[in-house]
């Protein structure tokens, strides 16, 4: 079946199932054309909570359409690719988080959401790449805990002289990936471009960014600047949504070796079985799912800026 009859027979069945599709901003960008919302994984997940849809079907990797099982308990959650996981939420397990906690008795457990529901169930509080900050700032403790990702924990410690974050020796490959070499290159090349990176990104590379946000933090940032050109640390399937959102701007990938591969295995010929068959289905089991929602929830408590 052709692309644009495809697409349209995905919106057919979304609409006849009762179903909304959600997709990632690191989805292909046929992906992410067919689907009523795009964004960051938790936001997307929060939006379709907020719908009358009955099915929410999650284009991104496994930990998103967990996360959509987590707050989201009385809609059915269909993920069209189980083997699509992610290698930084692969890089921890439970009995990890329980030996820092051990090890570190009085520091509450922060955990990204980009982590497998069985994490979230053993933590304190989830945080996110854009309100990591926040997160810390509101625990009274003086030393915490935060997994899986180093470079999130110590980019989050910079804003923290007086407390001492612990961390997990996890990472995101394709961020990881990101040299200073990469960004010297990046830059001879556009000299008048702004440099964006994530906070996943190594702690020398975010030293050489005039700007460091999660995807939407980067997608806000990108319509407001008067700067016409960027330069753009994180995986390459971003550079879709800043064009499409800017299309007088331009926008330059920091290295083409960020690409996640996980990110590109749902296809529209996925989606659209996933759609016709409403499988497979994500399920958490209710005690899990209880305790990985309150640290959800007490996230959700914090105030934004």
């Amino acid at each position: 079946m052709e692309k644009d009859k495809l697409q349209k027979e995905i919106r057919r069945l979304a609409q006849e199932k009762e179903a909304i599709i959600l997709a990632h901003n690191y989805q292909p960008p046929e992906i992410q054309d067919v689907a009523d919302l795009t964004g960051d994984s938790l936001e997307l997940s929060l939006k379709a909570s907020r719908t009358p849809a009955k099915v929410v079907v999650f284009c991104g990797v496994r930990f998103m359409a967990e996360t959509a099982a987590i707050v989201c308990p009385e809609k059915r959650i269909v993920f069209p690719r189980l083997e699509a996981g992610c290698e930084m939420a692969d890089m921890i397990t439970p009995e990890d988080v329980l030996g820092l906690k051990e090890r570190y008795p009085q520091a509450p457990v922060v955990t990204y959401v980009n982590s497998y529901v069985e994490i979230k169930a053993v933590s304190d509080i989830c945080c996110t790449s854009a309100n990591s900050v926040n997160v810390v700032k509101a625990l009274e403790a003086q030393e915490v805990i935060m997994v899986p990702d180093k470079n999130l924990a110590r980019y989050t410690q910079r804003f923290f002289p007086d407390k001492k974050i612990y961390y997990h020796d996890g990472f995101c490959p394709f961020h990881e990936v990101l040299t200073v070499e990469d960004l010297q290159q990046a830059r001879k090349q556009h000299p008048e471009a702004v440099l964006m990176v994530h906070p996943e990104c190594r702690p020398e590379v975010i030293d050489q960014a005039e700007v460091v946000r999660s995807t939407s933090g980067m997608l806000k940032y990108a319509r407001e600047s008067s700067a016409r050109e960027f330069i753009v640390g994180t995986e390459i399937g971003l550079l879709y949504p800043l064009k499409k959102q800017n299309p007088h701007k331009e926008f330059y990938p920091a290295s083409s070796q960020m690409l996640c591969k996980a990110m590109k295995m749902i296809s529209l010929e996925d989606l659209y079985k996933a759609l016709e068959t409403l499988e497979p289905v994500v399920e958490v089991p209710e005690d899990i799912r209880q305790r990985a929602y309150q640290a959800v929830a007490r996230m959700l408590e914090i105030p934004r800026n």
